[in-house]
């Protein structure tokens, strides 16, 4: 009975120190972050980064996607519904974490697309349609023609553009920012620098809305 009582009780001391640790771990993961945020903002934005939003938000949500992320793709249209329950208080700025094979090569139709000033409309179409262009998370580039007039984009000016250097310069820069934040899996998400812990919608609500909490 004794021996009973001694492992009850090292099995919850085991599992107060385990929450005790992940708690400490959090936080100090948000001052790491927040401090970043304070002093190095370029890491979480870039100028050449796509934003939405008033830029008079001052809830930043800085998401590191790869357009052939299934994930990504599912939490697109959740982002948009939580922007739109908080209207003017939520700036979303769109980072590049390319890390499936061929998954550089929509970024750089994005990028060509955003030249035609359809950057929203093209990614929509992009994340709508992505089994259609994807196999088992790998990019299909010929599928992608087919899909992308529905964005409304002149698809031959896309062809050329999405050539220039410069794409291609951003792209490796965004890859090392998200090194940097150790990105290591997409979506990445971080809100005023605070990055999300523990994955999954409800988180990122509540994540989103304690900082709209603090700042308004």
């Amino acid at each position: 009975m004794k021996k009973q009582y001694i492992v009850i009780i090292s099995s919850v001391l085991l599992v107060l120190l385990f929450v005790v640790g992940v708690q400490i771990y959090k936080g100090q993961q948000n001052k790491k972050y927040g401090f970043l945020a304070a002093n190095n903002a370029s890491l979480f934005v870039r100028e050449h980064s796509p934003t939405l939003g008033s830029d008079d938000a001052k809830v930043y949500l800085i998401k590191f996607t790869d357009p052939a992320c299934e994930t990504c793709s599912a939490f697109h249209p959740y982002v948009k519904k939580l922007m739109d329950a908080h209207p003017g208080k939520i700036k979303l700025v769109i980072r590049y974490n390319p890390l499936h094979e061929g998954a550089d090569y929509p970024v750089k139709i994005l990028e060509a697309a955003r030249k035609q000033g359809k950057f929203w409309e093209t990614i929509d179409i992009l994340y709508r349609t992505q089994g259609h262009w994807t196999s088992h998370h790998i990019v299909q580039p010929q599928k992608l023609w087919r899909i992308l007039p529905m964005a409304g984009i002149d698809v031959e000016k896309i062809k050329k553009d999405m050539n220039d250097p410069a794409i291609e310069k951003l792209i490796k820069q965004d890859l090392a920012d998200a090194e940097a934040l150790g990105v290591n899996k997409t979506p990445g998400f971080f809100v005023n620098g605070k990055p999300l812990t523990s994955f999954g919608r409800s988180q990122l609500r509540q994540l989103v809305e304690s900082e709209i909490k603090e700042n308004y």
